[in-house]
């Protein structure tokens, strides 16, 4: 019987994938192939279509070729000794350092290739937001948790890293870095790629290149992991990475978690018999399980076999008998040998009239085991030992036993603990054994618990030093301009704080914003989940888990770059690249602006003696993440850093300026974070406009009118009165009656339109209504309708509102002269030929110190930001120093031969041959 390549991984309730098929080995096959050093249990196939090889990435044909029961590895038979990947049964044991995976909504991933089972992504399924990772939804518990370690965690401390490598879903053109031919495959898993430094290799070829990374090209970009420390304990990574939880989507209505569902696949050939088979008492609570396809007349073995497959367990299937879901004892003693009978030749079937529902993997009790204890952060030059344990062994006698092969027996044992760890794919948890706990019966637990999680187990021997705990949460949302007491006195009220857990260990009063540290997990954890549901005043409060920067640690050239990504702007861009400049940095130099505001970045990188920023939004995000900087430039140690922009909005006038372009259209991230590392250093004036109103309001508080209180604001790019104010606050009024229209650039440019047109026969006198003195001298208005002041030489998305024209009476603007330039617009259509490139506007005076006394309410806008001033006094002056700004370099990126030279640094063939 032939069976095809994807007929043999078995499958939970509701996944798209096929049962496991047993009883179609033909009899002119040879036996499956034993399991080998990658433990994969390979056997030949007869293919009815063709299909690639995962090694070698060519066509397979006929009976050619070999499959991996478990994860559907596909090779050619003359490839089976270049295998070097493992199975996905034995990937957990294969793991240095276990890292949870941070998975973020499920989605529709073309093209992409699942980790665990190795075959397309054809329906929804779920990535990891810090790596590569793609898995489908039901494979998600058997993925290993081998993530990237982006931080310490106080468990581990070395400053060496070697590669990440990730299989597979890499682009057709991946060339590999050793022999420089092909790697990459879009039809199947294949390929390596290093996940921080982005080097690529063959299956083959990748364990002859160096173990030690550089980080690639970036190197100089990247925050080190080793010079993090984030003590993470009961946080998810959503939360320590800040990942908005806002991005989890609910499921489908005809989408079942668990259970059977219509899209289960289930055999209809009536010589099979389709079972559910739960692998423990945990997956019976949830109602999890997978479904395997048997004949009839199977043995018993053969079902046990089938049955552990389809849960990636490697292991004898004689350890292991099915129980009925009642727990009663099934039809046939053959299937469970509990008749302590010998096997006949040609046992009975399984199955004759009466099949229970769903079954039950147990393992058979044992009087001893064979452990492995890892040595873990011990430094002891091996990778685990093995231990035989029986009844009588206890967490003592193996810490004994462990010192005593460590050659450290004259040690305390009570400086040592033994440590469990459940590897899961989503979380790894720490447990630490009772002296006394009977560690065969703690096995016989798990087990019973789940047959999976026993493979995902490790126990760890660990000194048992009292390490300090540090956590750090920032607090945002709270009113500003208070003292540290008062800011305790309202965390006291609203959030119960215990003042004997936490400190605050700084205060941002003019944002209204605290830092606290504390001692106690669980306090952080209840205060970070209390924080986000609490109001304080109206407002709603903000909570980030902040890492650790270990500056000191920080590399002599390193000059990490500080990323802000405001995830609303540039029509929901912002979240595609939120999730490439965490893969290709440490998310914890990734900062979403909507979760907390660009302080939680400063603060975390407050003490790293020289960093950059790249701002990813529109004009009025650049001048937030500005202003925000300009606030607390003091308490940085790098009070000037660098600012480089990646246009998300609808203007991008300045970045037009610093030829970032007119705004981000899917460019690869890689080349944008080269861009910024060569792009060249200019500074740029920022201005202070001072509103002071005459006219009176109604106080809140007494109700007798009092005047309004004067209004500070800064500006980076241009301010205007008038019709261009009254032109942006129709938009502004237009996008908050509909906000969810207003997602693209051409919608929002076709909005200016509209409500120009609707003001294109207003007159307006507004040379009447203002006066203008510039540097302490009047200046006469012509007869306008608008009046702009411009910092950069880029307005209304690109209009050169001054124009080139050569003129003694004013200098060249630039926007580093200390000068302002102020021009009139005489209305609509005035406007609407400056655009088009046709005019320039009516240029007026140029100075550093400007008074705008208005006569009346006017339209006024401030980098795009509309508002009706009442009459009063408008000043406008240089605002402190200049800020330094990363300009893009002209000079573009040389190019290369293979995808490889791009992204990461040349390593020769000889050094990875020899």
């Amino acid at each position: 019987m032939a069976v095809g390549a994807r007929a043999l991984l078995g499958s939970r309730g509701g996944s798209p994938a096929s049962s496991p098929q047993l009883g179609g080995r033909s009899r002119s096959q040879p036996p499956p192939a034993p399991f080998g050093a990658p433990g994969h249990g390979f056997r030949r196939v007869t293919l009815t279509k063709p299909t690639f090889c995962h090694c070698c990435t060519d066509f397979i044909w006929g009976l050619a070729g070999y499959q991996c029961e478990v994860c559907n590895f596909m090779s050619h038979e003359k490839c089976l000794k270049h295998v070097k990947i493992p199975c996905s049964c034995i990937a957990p044991s294969l793991v240095r350092v276990p890292v949870a995976h941070c998975f973020g909504p499920p989605g529709h991933y073309k093209k992409k290739f699942c980790t665990v089972c190795r075959k397309q992504l054809e329906s929804l399924a779920f990535r990891c937001e810090v790596c590569e990772l793609h898995v489908h939804t039901d494979c998600v518990p058997f993925a290993c948790s081998d993530c990237r370690q982006c931080h310490q965690d106080g468990h581990q401390d070395h400053d060496t890293y070697h590669h990440h490598w990730r299989e597979g879903n890499l682009s057709s053109s991946a060339r590999c870095e050793v022999c420089k031919k092909t790697c990459g495959s879009s039809e199947v898993l294949s390929g390596m790629r290093c996940e921080w430094c982005g080097i690529l290799a063959h299956a083959s070829c990748y364990i002859i290149v160096p173990p030690e990374c550089t980080f690639g090209r970036l190197r100089n970009m990247i925050l080190p992991p080793n010079c993090v420390r984030l003590v993470s304990r009961n946080f998810s990574k959503m939360h320590c990475f800040r990942i908005s939880e806002s991005l989890q989507t609910e499921p489908d209505e005809d989408e079942d978690v668990d259970g059977l569902t219509q899209g289960s696949v289930i055999s209809t050939d009536s010589s099979k018999q389709t079972l559910k088979i739960f692998d423990g008492n945990d997956a019976v609570k949830r109602n999890q399980f997978r479904l395997i396809s048997v004949p009839r007349i199977a043995k018993s073995e053969e079902v046990v076999e089938a049955a552990l497959r389809a849960y990636y367990v490697n292991d004898d299937q004689q350890h292991y008998e099915l129980q009925t879901f009642s727990q009663q004892t099934l039809f046939s003693d053959d299937i469970i040998n509990r008749n302590d009978a010998t096997e006949e030749t040609n046992p009975g079937p399984v199955f004759r009239e009466v099949v229970p529902e769903a079954w039950i993997i147990r393992a058979k009790p044992k009087d001893h085991e064979i452990i492995r204890i890892y040595p873990g952060w011990l430094k002891v030059g091996m990778a685990y030992i093995s231990l035989r344990i029986d009844k009588e062994s206890t967490t003592e006698t193996v810490i004994k036993e462990v010192l005593l092969q460590l050659g450290r027996q004259t040690e305390c044992l009570q400086n040592f603990k033994l440590l469990e760890v459940l590897m899961g794919s989503k979380q790894v948890q720490r447990m630490v054994l009772d002296d006394q706990e009977m560690i065969l019966s703690r096995l016989k637990d798990i087990r019973k618990t789940s047959i999976r999680q026993m493979t995902q187990t490790r126990f760890y021997i660990v000194e048992n030093n009292k390490s300090v705990v540090r956590v750090n949460l920032f607090v945002g949302g709270l009113p500003p301009q208070l003292s540290a007491e008062e800011y305790t006195n309202i965390l006291k009220d609203d959030l119960a704080i215990k003042t004997n857990l936490l400190s605050l260990s700084h205060v941002y009063s003019m944002q209204g914003a605290v830092v606290l540290e504390m001692s106690c997990f669980s306090e952080a954890e209840r205060i970070y989940m209390l924080a986000k549901d609490t109001m304080v005043n109206d407002k709603q409060l903000t909570a980030t888990v902040i890492p650790e920067v270990l500056h000191t640690k920080l590399p002599q050239n390193c000059c990490p770059l500080l990323v802000f990504v405001n995830p609303k702007s540039g029509g929901l861009k912002g979240r595609d690249l939120l999730y490439s400049f965490r893969k290709l940095l440490n998310p914890h130099q990734v900062f979403e602006l909507t979760n907390g505001g660009p302080l939680p970045g400063f603060h975390t990188f407050s003490q790293v003696p020289y960093f950059r920023v790249l701002v990813c939004g529109g004009d009025g995000t650049v001048g937030w993440v500005l202003g925000a900087l300009e606030e607390i430039r003091h308490t940085l140690v790098c009070s000037e850093p660098s600012v480089a922009i990646l246009p998300l909005g609808t203007g991008n006038d300045l970045g037009r300026v610093l030829r970032w372009g007119a705004g981000y259209s899917g460019e690869d991230p890689y080349s944008v974070l080269i861009s910024v590392d060569e792009a060249d250093d200019v500074l740029m004036d920022r201005w202070t406009i001072l509103l002071d109103a005459q006219e009176a309001v109604e106080s809140a508080e007494n109700g007798i009118l009092e005047p309004e209180p004067p209004k500070i604001v800064q500006m980076n790019n241009y301010c205007g009165l008038g019709i261009d104010a009254e032109l942006t606050l129709g938009f502004h009024h237009a996008r908050e009656e509909e906000p969810g229209k207003f997602n693209s650039r051409f919608h929002n440019k076709g909005v200016y339109v509209k409500v120009g047109l609707q003001r294109i026969s207003h007159t307006r006198n507004l040379h009447r209504d203002i006066k203008l003195k510039v540097d302490q001298h009047e200046v006469e208005l012509p007869s306008i309708e608008g009046l702009i002041f411009i910092n950069i030489p880029s307005w209304g998305s690109g209009a050169d509102l001054w124009g080139s024209d050569h003129d003694n009476r004013f200098e060249k603007p630039r926007i580093d002269d200390g000068l302002l330039e102020v021009v009139g617009v005489t209305g609509v259509v005035h406007m609407g030929q400056v655009q088009g490139g046709l005019r320039s506007g009516i240029r007026i005076a140029q100075g550093s110190y400007f008074r705008v006394t208005l006569l009346k309410p006017i339209p006024v806008q401030v980098d795009g930001e509309p508002w009706i001033q009442p009459p009063g006094q408008i000043i406008i002056s240089v605002a402190g120093p200049k800020v330094h700004m990363l300009k893009k370099s002209k000079q573009k990126p040389k190019k290369t031969g293979s995808l490889k030279e791009t992204r990461t640094d040349s390593v020769s063939v000889t050094e990875v041959g020899r």
